[in-house]
């Protein structure tokens, strides 16, 4: 399932509840200010951390392929009395009017794209955004098998409004070849004894690191760096890493 497909409906609902975490601004606050503006957030969802970067006064859009996820990110960036530009478009297909000294994914996102051809063409498109003289952002990850005993397991968190807030992986197939991850998770919300529910596939792709040099030379772009979460140079066996790529 495409992304623009999953993060709707419920789903989109319960994403920032269920979250449970909160992005870290400063990391990309810094990388904006070291390749500079403007700048683009992909995979922008419902405005975190897009709408603390306007809040700085960085010049910053974001682009998100999740129609009601950008409804959410326009509901928070009113009530927060924040202007910010956003453009619904896939990552792998999306062609905006300037290009950009900064383009990064806040997250690994890019994990989504479900093969190497879609990545790709994320990777050119990009390059066909990036300013010559700028860099991108891109944070991947190699997911790990969800235990058996952890399936059907479900995360419960309160709603504002009283609600149960709850989902659970209830099964999960896992090809190392086409290295692809598929995890069928359920939602709900229950409240008043009623139970709201969907479930829906998670798809994510993994790049090794090697992997993900060879596609982004195949779009034009360089690696300059390749950053563990602690922004030192990620060991070559490291399960979650951060591309810093420039035009190539």
């Amino acid at each position: 399932m495409d992304a623009s497909e999953f993060y709707t409906g419920l789903v989109a609902d319960l994403y920032a509840p269920l979250r449970g975490t909160v992005t870290d601004v400063a990391p990309y606050a810094q990388f904006i200010n070291g390749f500079g503006e403007p700048a683009l957030e992909l995979g922008c969802g419902d405005g975190e951390p897009l709408l603390d970067l306007r809040e700085m006064g960085l010049d910053v859009e974001g682009l998100d392929s999740s129609a009601d996820m950008l409804d959410r990110c326009r509901i928070e960036a009113v009530m927060r009395g924040v202007d910010v530009e956003l453009h619904h478009a896939s990552m792998a297909d999306f062609h905006l009017p300037r290009r950009f000294k900064s383009i990064f994914i806040a997250g690994p996102t890019f994990n989504l794209l479900p093969d190497d051809d879609v990545a790709l063409a994320g990777l050119q498109r990009i390059r066909e955004h990036l300013d010559d003289n700028g860099g991108a952002l891109i944070p991947l990850f190699i997911p790990k098998p969800t235990p058996e005993s952890a399936l059907g397991e479900f995360r419960e968190k309160d709603g504002d409004d009283g609600a149960t807030l709850r989902f659970a992986a209830l099964n999960e197939t896992r090809d190392e070849g086409a290295r692809v991850q598929t995890s069928m998770l359920r939602y709900e919300r229950v409240i008043n004894e009623e139970t709201e529910a969907l479930e829906r596939p998670w798809v994510l792709h993994w790049h090794t690191q090697d992997g993900f040099r060879t596609l982004a030379a195949a779009a034009g772009l360089t690696v300059a760096a390749v950053l563990d979460s602690s922004g030192k140079a990620a060991t070559p066996d490291a399960e979650a890493f951060v591309f810093v790529l420039t035009p190539g």
